[in-house]
């Protein structure tokens, strides 16, 4: 089956010759319901055109600026859909993503963003179960609440402590936001940012606690990168310094800071 045009929009980030794009490419294929899927790059390649060429999937260029923050930018700009889904090139879809997180948006209009539970994948290993995976399910346990959702107390309240919200889980409601969508201020916090950014307006986080994705951890990954070189850290307290006082927010910043191990 497939999802109306002009409805939902995969879009498909690739940076330089990832080993794993493919598998993504094919996540999204594999979906029981189909939607339209396109793919967006500022490192062009090769290896890209021929995977773009190979599934027949649509290739756009960002010849601006580069960055995380513009790059997704850019891939939204490139849909006319309703909602869109920016898939993380290393990462994997269930096959009832789609169905699960539209069907959810069908019956809440008023959604500025529907996101599901995730599991990790390590070492080729699907790891669903991990301490930083419950603690991240604690958290959002309050949007598991349908008159929770849209409340902009319980909506900032999930993201106080750290971000909970696995950004290639995320479905965007296009209709509620506007662009560009991301900031390019942070490298590795511009999702967090985005949330709390979120939090402030009308409209619902709708969470499905259902492992419908895995995202991939790994030495090469631009998160992974950030931890290395510590600008990760400095994000991190930015953003508590946004929502608590600066001793308190010190002190979340050092022990959200041994969560980063086990990146």
């Amino acid at each position: 089956m497939k999802i109306k045009d002009g409805v939902h929009t995969f879009v498909v980030c690739a940076y330089k010759d990832s080993p794993f794009l493919e598998e993504c490419i094919c996540s999204l294929e594999k979906q029981s319901v189909r939607s339209r899927i396109i793919m967006v790059t500022s490192t062009p390649s090769e290896y890209i055109d021929d995977l773009a060429r190979k599934h027949d999937v649509p290739l756009y260029v960002n010849e601006g600026e580069g960055g995380i923050a513009q790059d997704w930018n850019f891939g939204i700009s490139k849909c006319n859909t309703r909602y869109v889904t920016i898939a993380h090139q290393d990462d994997t879809y269930e096959p009832t993503y789609l169905d699960t997180i539209m069907t959810k948006l069908k019956n809440n209009p008023n959604a500025l963003i529907a996101f599901s539970d995730y599991g990790e994948i390590r070492q080729g290993q699907r790891v669903n179960k991990s301490r930083l995976l419950t603690v991240k399910r604690l958290m959002l346990l309050p949007m598991k609440f349908a008159k929770l959702q849209n409340k902009k107390f319980a909506k900032k309240g999930i993201l106080m402590f750290g971000n909970p919200i696995c950004c290639p889980s995320v479905t965007y409601n296009m209709d509620k936001l506007s662009t560009p969508v991301f900031e390019v201020k942070y490298g590795s916090n511009l999702d967090w940012q985005t949330w709390v950014n979120f939090a402030t307006m009308r409209g619902d986080f709708v969470y499905c606690n259902r492992i419908l994705m895995h995202h991939r951890i790994h030495e090469q990954s631009t998160t992974s990168g950030l931890i290395d070189n510590s600008k990760r850290g400095e994000e991190d307290m930015d953003m508590f310094k946004k929502m608590w006082p600066k001793p308190i927010a010190k002190l979340i910043g050092k022990i959200y800071k041994k969560g980063e191990g086990l990146n």
